[in-house]
């Protein structure tokens, strides 16, 4: 009997719906200051960041479909209560730790800000302000999910391709100025500095979400084969990942010929709103700043609904609407920190836990090697999680001298991930543990 399988049209949807999930805050704001850091090194650092920012994702994509489950599933393989912790920790991160704050600072930061008065701009209470406006609004779609809210990302996701795409043309055809040389880090560690930045979208994580989403769309429509699944959802991750690509691209060198004409900014959001002014006057602006606005909104809307989901299934005690209250609340208090303190808050987070997360998704690959035991994901986890939390607490400025003078030794630990040696010795010892175990019995 012949297997049933997706129409091209049907793959290409599902790849733009993949895009779409992914294209958020943090896709818009990192590359515009990774380019005006970046300076002439850019092709170099544009390179680390697309293998987190966009190869991370995918494989995480590939491991979900492949697992044909969510991350709790494949966290499980380790130990249950590993599965519950870690995908709880997930959830956190991208919801109301860091997530959902940062979709209400990105759209104050561009939608808003640049319309203000400058003395009320850089005021608290105007951003308190906007932050009680803006979760309310999620608060009351959020309470009642309906087909809206798809419909204005239909509806906007295109709508903000476009006005990335005119802010690209426009720049490569009349540049803002000339590309400068490197800042910082940059000089120097330009590839390694921007892969750990590749982080900050936070996508490779979300791909862990994102995954089932995916997978029980392919479903809806009457497939069932794993291996079919898994080949309709590598393409349509294929898809996203060239989507994202030129997103990256172009919003990197929309920031690295920024400088002459705006001057070094704090944070993504500030460049592309003063970047967007120059290139196309006020109207570029407000066109900008309602895109991103509405964008934003919806990615709120719903991180805060699969928040409340995820975590009225684990903790049923209290209802669906109480959690989309309590995490819109929580959220609107973090946001008040700001953009910039924000990501300064999130990156040591991220340093401890994305390690970890894709030391699972790529030991998911080929765990049939050592026979699914779940102490060879231990063994690597651990590795990788004790060097990942050094960097976390390193980056924060806490050191422990007598451990940081050990941990320098390890190969590529003064750029940042020092994890991937440890990771790697340890799966190669629970495989051979796990091979010799197997042929005893």
């Amino acid at each position: 009997m012949e297997k049933k399988a997706l129409t091209k049209t049907d793959v290409l949807t599902l790849g733009l719906m993949l895009f779409a999930l992914f294209l958020g805050a943090g896709n818009i704001i990192f590359p515009p200051y990774l380019g005006q850091l970046a300076g002439d090194q850019l092709a170099l650092a544009i390179t680390g960041f697309l293998l987190t920012g966009v190869g991370l994702p995918l494989l995480g994509i590939l491991a979900i479909a492949k697992a044909g489950g969510d991350l709790q599933s494949i966290a499980g393989r380790v130990h249950p209560i590993f599965g519950i912790v870690f995908t709880l920790i997930v959830y956190l991160a991208i919801g109301p730790f860091f997530g959902i704050p940062r979709t209400a600072t990105v759209a104050f930061e561009i939608g808003t800000a640049p319309f203000l008065p400058s003395a009320f701009a850089v005021s608290n209470w105007s951003l308190t302000v906007f932050t009680i406006v803006f979760f309310t609004i999620t608060v009351l779609f959020a309470m009642n999910p309906t087909k809206l809210v798809d419909r204005i990302g239909k509806i906007l996701t295109p709508l903000l391709i476009l006005v990335i795409g005119l802010l690209a043309v426009k720049s490569f055809l009349t540049p803002m100025g000339s590309i400068n040389a490197p800042i910082g880090n940059y000089d120097t560690e330009a590839f390694f500095e921007s892969f750990l930045q590749g982080y900050l979208t936070m996508d490779a994580i979300a791909a862990l979400v994102f995954g089932i989403v995916i997978i029980q769309s392919i479903r809806s429509k009457g497939i069932t084969d794993t291996r079919t699944i898994l080949k309709s959802t590598a393409y349509a991750g294929f898809i996203a990942a060239i989507g994202l690509s030129a997103v990256y691209l172009s919003l990197s060198y929309i920031g690295a010929t920024s400088v002459d004409a705006i001057g070094l900014q704090d944070n993504g959001g500030i460049i592309i709103a003063m970047a967007s002014r120059v290139l196309y006057g006020d109207i570029g602006g407000i066109i900008l700043s309602a895109a991103i606005t509405f964008a934003c909104l919806t990615t709120s809307i719903g991180l805060v609904s699969a928040t409340a989901q995820f975590f009225y299934k684990i903790l049923p005690k209290f209802s669906y609407i109480f959690y989309v209250l309590f995490f819109a609340v929580f959220s609107a208090i973090i946001a008040n920190v700001g953009l910039t303190q924000l990501i300064a808050i999130s990156l040591p987070v991220l340093l401890a836990i994305y390690p970890v997360a894709i030391v699972l998704v790529i030991l998911s690959f080929f765990d049939r090697v050592f026979y699914r035991k779940p102490f060879v994901y231990v063994i690597a986890l651990t590795a990788t999680a004790v060097i990942s939390i050094f960097d976390a607490l390193r980056s924060t400025g806490i050191e422990f001298e007598q451990v940081d003078s050990f941990l320098r030794h390890l190969l590529f630990f003064e750029q940042g991930i020092g994890w991937v040696l440890p990771a790697v010795i340890g799966t190669l010892v629970g495989i051979v543990i796990a091979r010799i175990t197997h042929k005893k019995h």
